[in-house]
């Protein structure tokens, strides 16, 4: 009859290999978490092994006590707090995520607005209903204003302020005016029946035309013609 044979040593030297390889691949287990054993370095002069001692924690915020998390298995990074700068935000890169800008009324949407019994103040601003409206377009002239001609001193800006209420006759205008003016003075086009107002008070010399405006070639004809301020005292 054939006898089974014992193992070999082969075998068995494999199996305790594997148990001894198994064992130095353990985890240690503190405070309920898995943890792997610390790494051995040896000790200058003696050559002794001795455990790593982990980095220090460097504390970012001055004042306040560092919070140790998981040292042993996370470094925090070291953190000069000296060499951080502040800058500026960098612009957006579009509009899309902007705010759009309050819409501001155009005189097409302005409504025509009746003012009754309006009375000069200046050569080129009127009060009526509560409102105070200066003709766009058209510079006003300071009653205390001095005009000079010939050598003659006089008076244009009350004479202009004079003038402006007589051809106003307490008669209505008709005025181009956003929906919110009741709070605010406002400059705005207007017209006594088909005349434009503007024109006409730039037109006979008792305002100058803005830069920017319409009535450039009537103030060139008033200065040409004398008229208004331009012109002899009246």
């Amino acid at each position: 009859m054939s006898q089974a044979k014992p193992p070999g040593r082969p075998l068995l030297a494999f199996a305790l290999g594997g148990l001894g390889l198994f064992a130095g691949m353990a985890l240690i287990v503190e405070g309920g978490r898995w943890l792997p054993p610390p790494s051995i370095a040896p000790v200058q002069g003696t050559g002794e092994p001795k455990p790593a001692m982990p980095a220090p924690i460097h504390d970012a915020r001055p004042g306040q006590p560092a919070r140790k998390i998981a040292e042993n298995l996370i470094v925090p990074p070291l953190l000069d707090i000296s060499g951080i700068e502040r800058i500026e935000p960098r612009a957006p890169l579009g509009e899309l995520g902007l705010a759009p800008p309050p819409k501001t009324p155009m005189p097409q949407d302005w409504r025509g607005t009746l003012l009754f019994h309006p009375v000069a103040t200046s050569s080129a601003v009127f009060e009526a209903m509560g409102r105070t409206v200066a003709i766009s377009g058209a510079v006003d002239i300071d009653p205390d204003r001095t005009c000079t001609f010939d050598d003659t001193a006089w008076p244009c800006g009350q004479r202009a302020r004079a003038a402006f209420n007589a051809w106003l006759r307490g008669r209505a205008l008709k005025c181009l005016l956003p929906p919110d003016a009741d709070r605010f003075a406002i400059a705005a086009p207007c017209a006594l029946g088909k005349q434009d107002v503007g024109a006409w008070l730039v037109a006979n010399g008792w305002a100058m035309a803005a830069p920017t405006g319409i009535y450039g070639k009537a103030e060139e004809v008033a200065r040409g013609a004398r008229m208004g301020i331009f012109g002899p005292p009246q």
